[in-house]
């Protein structure tokens, strides 16, 4: 812990504020790609998501936007982790 004190100067506020914005960015990229993804997804279907899944309780069309979102996050977390 001295040592990157000693290397970093003032606590490494500059590494820490580099960091925060980064993230910040990238979880603003993850909300947008994610609402584009079920704005497609709604777009395409020739029905009603909402009414599928809360009014006849369609599990299976459930699991499968669960799964195309779950698909994204790995596919973002990826791309963020280099």
């Amino acid at each position: 812990m001295m040592n990157f004190l000693a290397t970093t100067g003032s606590f490494g506020s500059e590494l820490w504020m580099d960091t925060f914005l980064s993230s910040v960015v990238y979880a603003l990229l993850g909300l947008v790609l994610f609402a584009v993804t079920f704005l497609v997804i709604t777009k395409a279907t020739p029905f009603s998501l909402r009414k599928e899944i809360e009014e006849d309780q369609n599990t299976a069309l459930a699991i499968m936007i669960g799964s195309v979102m779950i698909g994204l996050s790995i596919i973002l977390g990826a791309s963020i982790a280099g």
